[in-house]
């Protein structure tokens, strides 16, 4: 099997996170790692990705909350491989919401990804319009899942495990 490899975004995915709650669930699953998830920077999160994927035993699959989207499009465009990618809540760096000291994700690759994947978008999530997360999963050539009124899909969502993410990734792994 693929390994699964978590990948917060902006703040890391506290205890309450559906991502956190996954990796207790599944101890195979494993995050990446990145020197803080509080200082956003876009070429060190993308190595520490790269890195893990590079020495994974085949390509892994990725699981990607906010800003950890922007950082599997850029790995994507950079020529990194993977199985699959589940990106959830995919934050838009040109909204009024996208936290300043991220703005080096600014430019957005919008190429195919090369890989399976689905782009998972709330209808009221206020990092970014649902027309947004519609654009990126067209232009990355992701499957596009409206989930309804679930704000950032985040701890605040109140998902607990969060089984319909669960049923996705399977759906996506086929």
């Amino acid at each position: 099997m693929a390994p699964v490899l978590i990948l917060p975004g902006y703040g890391g995915s506290g205890p309450a996170h559906w991502q956190t709650r996954w990796e207790a669930l599944h101890p195979d699953y494993r995050r990446v790692q990145v020197p803080d998830w509080n200082q956003p920077d876009l070429e060190v999160w993308v190595k520490a990705l790269s890195d893990v994927a590079v020495r994974a035993s085949q390509p892994p699959v990725i699981v990607a909350h906010s800003l950890g989207c922007l950082v599997v499009a850029h790995f994507a465009a950079r020529g990194g491989k993977a199985r699959a990618a589940l990106l959830v809540a995919v934050p838009d760096p040109d909204g009024l919401e996208f936290p300043p000291d991220a703005r080096g994700f600014a430019h957005l690759p919008l190429t195919p990804l090369g890989f399976p994947s689905r782009v998972v978008a709330s209808r009221n999530d206020p990092y970014a319009s649902f027309e947004f997360s519609a654009r990126c999963a067209r232009a990355w050539g992701s499957d596009l899942t409206d989930v309804g009124a679930l704000g950032h899909i985040n701890a605040e969502s109140n998902l607990g495990d969060w089984p319909q993410g669960d049923a996705l990734l399977s759906e996506l792994l086929g």
